[in-house]
């Protein structure tokens, strides 16, 4: 069996965010940032042109999606013990385990995660990439998509979606 696939890593895949991550215990971590930088590797099918798809036409996709990630705070909408509450003045306060936070409600973005680890942070941004893939390119079927969010140098967390068998 042969595969094709490309592999992104560019100096442009990054964002900048602030998080704290939620322990089994309950403990969380202080709310810090980090400068995370994205890893993207697509094996599909090779068209009768030599390519799985064009770096030209997938570089500006993950782009976008980074970019919407960049110098915001992340939280994670589905945990439990956390509270997120909009009030009507522009400001989002978030409380968790006695602890208080208010920010800019345009700075805040509340994701679909129970935590905002990089292993999550990966799944949404595949989850977005592979719908996206889909919608705009829809000749590209991939086998597998795999995603990589390293939050400090040599950690990273990884995501991967393998199409399934018939």
């Amino acid at each position: 069996m042969e595969r094709w696939g490309i592999d992104l890593s560019k100096q442009a895949f990054k964002f900048s965010a602030a998080h704290f991550l939620i322990f089994p215990d309950g403990s969380c971590e202080r709310l810090h940032g980090h400068n995370y930088r994205v890893f993207i590797q697509v094996d599909a099918g090779i068209t009768e042109h030599g390519l799985v798809i064009d770096f030209k036409r997938i570089k500006p996709v993950v782009k976008e999606l980074v970019d919407e990630l960049d110098e915001h705070l992340l939280l994670p909408g589905e945990h439990p013990g956390l509270g997120v509450k909009e009030r009507g003045d522009g400001v989002t306060e978030v409380t968790y385990a006695g602890r208080y936070y208010a920010a800019p409600t345009e700075d805040v973005i509340v994701l679909p995660i129970n935590n905002t680890s990089s292993e999550n942070l990966a799944w949404v941004l595949g989850r977005r990439l592979l719908d996206e893939l889909q919608q705009r390119f829809p000749s590209v079927r991939p086998d597998r998509l795999s995603v990589g969010v390293e939050e400090t140098n040599g950690q990273l967390g990884r995501w991967e979606w393998i199409e399934p068998a018939d």
